[in-house]
Order: C-alpha cells, then structure tokens, then sequence
C-alpha cells in the first residue's frame, strides 16, 4: 500500500520561504512521477510542480522562478521548496506519486500540509 506523508508546511510571511517534504513509501520509489500540487478554500486542486523518476521538471507558469521541485531517492522523498512566497501561495499542498503500469495510471495521494502566507 503506497503511502504519503507530507510535512513542513506552516506559517510565514510574504517573502519568506518554506521547504516541504513528502515521504513515499509502500512501493517503489524510482518507478513513480511525483508531484505537488495544492487547493486553496473555494477553488480547484492546481498543479504545483513534478518530477519524474529520471529528474525532469515541470512547473506551474506562476511558480516558475520561486520554487523549486526535487527528490532524493535514497531516501524515497520529495521535496518542494517554496521562496519568495505569496498571500495567494495560501493552500493545503498535497504530494502526488503517480505510476503506469500496464497501461493503467494510478494516482496516490497524501494528506496534505497547511501552507498559510501572511501580510
């Protein structure tokens, strides 16, 4: 059973910044595209950013330049980390392990973590 945990969200000004780190585990780590994503109150679940099993990244317009999506495979982590953060950066962020296998995707999905900006 794959298995995402999420942490390091919290409180920060604008400007400040944050690292978030999700946790993988239940599978193999090297096989799956990560990725954050994030929902704010009221709106959709937007793509943040991810990663794929060999490095390359893909980023959301109004992320590029901020933040910056990695993984560590040793570890079976991903990474995010969010500078120069906005008010309207304020969401739950949620990792994503996604894998094709046999021509079926399969999404998993963590919990989330609380990002909040403040002005």
């Amino acid at each position: 059973q794959v298995q995402l945990v999420e942490s390091g969200g919290g409180l920060v000004q604008v400007g400040g910044s944050l690292r978030l780190s999700c946790v993988f585990s239940g599978s193999s780590f090297r096989l799956f595209t990560m990725g954050w994503y994030r929902q704010a109150p009221g709106k959709q679940r937007e793509l943040v950013a991810t990663i794929t099993s060999g490095g390359s990244t893909n980023y959301a317009d109004s992320m590029k330049g901020r933040f910056i999506i990695s993984r560590d495979n040793a570890k079976n982590t991903v990474y995010l980390q969010m500078n120069s953060l906005k008010p309207e950066d304020t969401a739950v962020y949620l990792c994503n392990g996604r894998v094709t296998l046999f021509e079926n995707e399969r999404n998993y999905w963590g919990q989330g973590t609380q990002v909040t900006v403040s002005s």
